[in-house]
């Protein structure tokens, strides 16, 4: 018996239609189940740690898509809001909030004397012999304290007793640069000191030959010297 070829086509297109069916109905599961995995997955926002001591960051610059990694105490004492009181037990709760950033650099921060309106402050570790450690002081720990305890008129920097800033003292430090500037021919003397005893003491150099002009030589010279002397706001000039 012959079946008409209309019957043929029929019964293949029905064939066909059943495949494509199942094809779609398996893959509409595929894609429903697909979706189910991806809405039981956490999302992670890329982290971004703000420092507060970083004048980098504006405010247009932040991003709703940014997470910003925060310090939590485990004390149960929290932060009031507003205004805090001057008290020794509030400036070392505001100071917690940026001992943070200190530590993960090798250093830390801790509470010397308050004498009325003014704290004074002793940065430990790689902080205390840092150059940019008045920078620190004064944009960092004295910005944030001063806005959160308005009663607070100035933060200063309490450094460790060095020895006195005499002429003797930075030429026993030069001294200890000189042998390998004279590999290059050069020579280094002390000018001048000025301010002993104030708040802005400087040392003002002079350096002759190839190594006058290089900064990373001239830096690092400046660093020996904050580092004997260990004066807070100590300046060195080159003449």
């Amino acid at each position: 018996m012959r079946f008409p070829c209309s019957l043929l086509v029929f019964s293949a297109a029905c064939g066909l239609l059943s495949e494509c069916t199942a094809f779609t109905t398996n893959a509409r599961v595929r894609t429903i189940a697909q979706q189910q995995q991806q809405q039981r997955r956490p999302t992670f926002l890329p982290m971004t740690i703000v420092s507060p001591f970083d004048d980098t960051q504006s405010e247009n610059d932040t991003d709703a898509s940014v997470a910003t990694a925060t310090y939590t105490r485990t004390d149960p004492t929290e932060l009031e809001e507003g205004p805090l009181e001057l008290t020794w037990e509030n400036v070392d709760l505001v100071l917690d909030e940026m001992r943070p950033y200190l530590i993960q650099d090798g250093g830390n921060v801790a509470i010397q004397e308050i004498d009325g309106p003014v704290v004074r402050l002793e940065l430990q570790g790689a902080c205390g012999t840092c150059p940019s450690s008045t920078q620190t002081m004064k944009m960092g720990l004295e910005r944030k304290l001063m806005e959160r305890i308005p009663e607070i008129q100035e933060v200063v920097q309490s450094m460790p007793e060095g020895p006195e800033l005499v002429e003797e003292q930075v030429e026993l430090v030069l001294d200890g640069v000189r042998p390998f500037l004279q590999v290059a021919g050069g020579t280094i003397e002390c000018l001048s000191i000025t301010g002993e005893g104030g708040l802005q003491p400087m040392i003002t150099l002079k350096m002759e030959g190839a190594s006058a002009s290089l900064n990373s030589v001239k830096l690092e010279i400046a660093q020996r010297l904050q580092r004997h002397f260990m004066l807070s706001g100590l300046r060195v000039e080159w003449g």
